[in-house]
């Protein structure tokens, strides 16, 4: 089993090197579809999922877990069960063949699995020009707006990973390869990244 975990920072591409990292390699990909099994399976809508996963989880319950969210019935906390059963469902995926899995902490989830873990990342300036190529239809942020964004979905990041990691989110020690994608197009950076993790899936035979 071979498995790949993408953190990165909002904007700096990481979720496109995900991809075309799984691409490449014929891996099955989850990004948004972890969200979307969440509220398959619980009947919710994915945006309230979204939000709740990762904003709500920090403020509501801002314990310490270990290595990994567990849920117990005495837990009257919307945030705290649905990232138990993010949990479950990362392990799920994992567990069901090659893989690349973007983003949800899953690098530390998944440590008993031994995965390949990779984080992205980006200058300021590279990122807001990044988001404002690719907002969503109808959406207008000036440059300002985006580094707000990027700032605050970073920070909800790094604080939802600290609860469950030692390792600080974005320190180069808890991954195995950390790409700066400042002023490079995606597709031109993958090839290189390919062959690292090969070099590494290779090493561990």
């Amino acid at each position: 089993m071979k498995i790949i975990t993408v953190s990165r920072e909002f904007g700096s591409g990481g979720r496109e090197i995900g991809k075309r990292l799984a691409d490449e390699l014929g891996f099955s990909y989850y990004d948004k579809e972890i969200v979307a099994e969440i509220a398959k399976r619980h009947s919710l809508d994915e945006n309230y999922v979204s939000v709740a996963l990762d904003r709500s989880v920090t403020q509501s319950y801002p314990l310490h877990f270990g290595r990994t969210f567990s849920y117990s019935g005495g837990i009257s906390n919307t945030s705290v069960q649905l990232f138990a059963e993010q949990t479950k469902i990362i392990k799920e995926f994992a567990e069901a063949g090659d893989c690349v899995i973007v983003g949800r902490a899953a690098d530390v989830i998944l440590s008993e699995y031994d995965p390949f873990n990779l984080f992205v990342y980006a200058s300021m300036e590279s990122k807001v020009k990044r988001c404002l190529e690719r907002a969503e239809e109808g959406e207008s942020l000036s440059e300002r707006d985006a580094a707000k964004k990027i700032k605050r979905i970073d920070s909800e990041r790094k604080k939802i990973h600290g609860m469950i990691s030692d390792t600080p989110w974005g320190d180069r020690r808890g991954y195995h390869l950390c790409v700066n994608t400042t002023g490079l197009e995606i597709k031109e950076i993958v090839p290189g990244v390919l062959q690292y993790v090969n070099a590494w899936f290779a090493s561990r035979k």
